[in-house]
């Protein structure tokens, strides 16, 4: 290669000695490349290039830029940026990179690089590949019709490679297999299958405690933070770089190590921990535009049973149905108080808030309270509680009472007279049906036997015709009404689980109050009503037993 004399100072470079600083870029797609492609051999070929182009005592190689597993659209890349910058500073006054397509693959992108940012900050680009491009020894070699050209080919390969990407990742997760970069805080990829999620027992234990503060000890999101933070257990970032992870994200500078109420939300609202795997909540805009854009939940990609579950499915609902509520805290407070979000005034129907006076909690109806909108409505912390225990425990004792009427009536040899005379009436439809069938494959021979005449045999053949596909119609509406019918019981069965699983209650938590309770109405003269969840089911099993013949 032609080596630049020293003493040939064309342009308003005098007496120039470079500041260099040489680019690398490997993106995944380029993994598979030839050896050239790597990391370190792309910083030995151009360090080779710098010793046999430049003259001894000219130059000095500044630092090695590298950006390693990014994609040449992302003109956000963190070296790439900080290259700027040195040029900017003019602690840089030369870049060199292998080819175009190391520092671009968006044309648009590359040409305002070479046209602008080189010319107006006085600076040097060697391209060392083809086209071979130097803005200081030839500065039209930047601006020759090769230059642009190679330039769409790379950003053409950047568009095709980025929709067969696409299309290997959508049908990973339609598989239900792992993508991502790094597994979600409690589980690690497997060694032997990196699409496979499993439980990383040491991150789990600590999921299975922030679950259990909040569903079963009333901790607040932020209070489970703080309760973490003292432990000196260290958040999910700082946790896989503990593990050696070279984990990273925009805003990793600003991470301090510690849990805060949104990491704590996060993971109680991830449904992965229940062994569904969730992907494709975000995508980027395009190759080119690299912001991430949320996607429409009945877009995401759900695929059960993946994965080992680390937090029961029960618990995990209850968990939502906690999180839909009210559960700020008082200061100082880590803890949520028990009625928090499930307290309401009967008639304003306005949630109550609490208060403490003369060491007595109580809740009141703030619309009469603050505004004089409602009538006066309060009622002692303590009672209230005592008042929605005996609520559950009644009901909890009737469920007991349902359950032993619906197993009397499932063992008992008849069934009842709606599943009879749906089954009946479906006997009687399939028996026709296998009639019009005969008969259909009859007439042709009725036809050619001389038994009926053409006329005869096309009239017939039309009514039977037109019957069949209504008995078919008949039979499947049938079918669904005797499923419907005997899955009444099955429907219910969560509702009775639910309630006689807490038959020997003696109190109450955030939990089992999430699980049973939709909300507590407190009515003027200090009585409360509760309405219970599962009150389909409820009535379900009242018609169920009033159907009993």
């Amino acid at each position: 290669m032609p080596r630049v004399r020293k003493d040939k100072t064309p342009g308003s470079y005098a007496d120039p000695f470079w500041k260099i600083g040489l680019y690398l870029r490997l993106s995944r797609e380029d993994e598979n490349e030839d050896e050239s492609a790597s990391i370190i051999n792309q910083e030995k070929i151009l360090r080779d290039f710098v010793d046999s182009y430049f003259a001894p005592g000219s130059y000095v190689i500044v630092d090695v830029f590298a950006d390693d597993g990014l994609t040449g659209t992302d003109t956000e890349r963190p070296n790439f940026k900080r290259l700027e910058g040195c040029i900017v500073r003019k602690q840089v006054n030369c870049i060199i990179i292998k080819s175009l397509a190391r520092g671009f693959r968006n044309l648009a992108d590359q040409q305002k690089f070479l046209e602008e940012f080189i010319p107006v900050n006085g600076a040097r680009f060697i391209c060392t590949g083809t086209p071979f491009i130097d803005t200081y020894a030839n500065p039209h070699s930047a601006s020759g019709l090769e230059v642009p050209i190679r330039g769409m080919f790379n950003e053409q390969f950047a568009a095709t490679t980025s929709e067969e990407i696409r299309k290997t990742f959508k049908m990973k997760r339609e598989r239900g297999e792992f993508i991502g970069a790094f597994a979600p805080y409690g589980y690690k990829k497997d060694p032997n299958d990196k699409n496979s999620l499993i439980v990383d027992e040491e991150a789990a234990e600590v999921v299975k405690s922030i679950y259990h503060w909040f569903v079963n000890e009333g901790y607040s999101k932020r209070g489970i933070a703080q309760r973490l933070n003292q432990m000196g257990e260290p958040n999910p970032e700082a946790y896989k770089k503990q593990k050696g992870l070279k984990y990273n994200n925009p805003n990793s500078s600003k991470n301090d190590g510690l849990w805060s109420a949104s990491t704590i939300a996060r993971i109680l609202q991830n449904k992965v921990y229940t062994g569904v795997m969730v992907q494709g909540r975000h995508r980027i805009i395009s190759y080119k535009v690299h912001k991430q854009i949320n996607v429409p939940e009945d877009e995401w990609f759900v695929v059960p049973h993946t994965h080992e579950a680390i937090i029961d499915k029960g618990i995990f609902e209850k968990a939502q149905a906690l999180h839909k509520r009210d559960t700020r805290t008082a200061p100082g407070k880590e803890k949520v108080y028990l009625m928090s979000g499930f307290v309401y005034c009967a008639d304003c129907q306005k949630a109550m808030c609490r208060k403490t006076a003369r060491n007595i909690a109580y809740y009141y109806c703030r619309s009469y309270s603050d505004k004089k909108i409602c009538s006066k409505h309060s009622i002692r912390q303590d009672k209230l509680e005592k008042a929605v225990l005996a609520a559950l425990q009644m009901q909890i004792s009737l469920v007991d009472q349902l359950a032993e009427e619906i197993e009397r009536i499932n063992n008992a040899p008849v069934i009842n007279w709606e599943n009879k005379m749906l089954f009946n009436s479906l006997k009687q439809a399939e028996k026709q049906l296998k009639q019009y069938r005969d008969a259909s494959d009859s007439l042709y021979l009725d036809w050619k036997s001389g038994e009926i005449n053409k006329d005869e045999y096309h009239r017939l053949k039309s009514k039977v015709a037109e019957q069949i596909p209504q008995l078919e119609t008949n039979i499947a509406y049938l079918k669904e009404e005797m499923q419907a019918s005997n899955g009444d019981m099955e429907a219910a069965n969560p509702y009775l689980n639910a309630f006689l699983k807490h038959r020997n209650i003696q109190s109450l938590n955030r939990g089992i109050m999430a699980e049973l309770v939709k909300a507590v109405w407190v009515h003027e003269n200090g009585e409360i009503t509760v309405d219970f969840n599962f009150a389909d089911s409820y009535q379900c099993i009242i018609d169920y037993i009033g159907n009993e013949p």
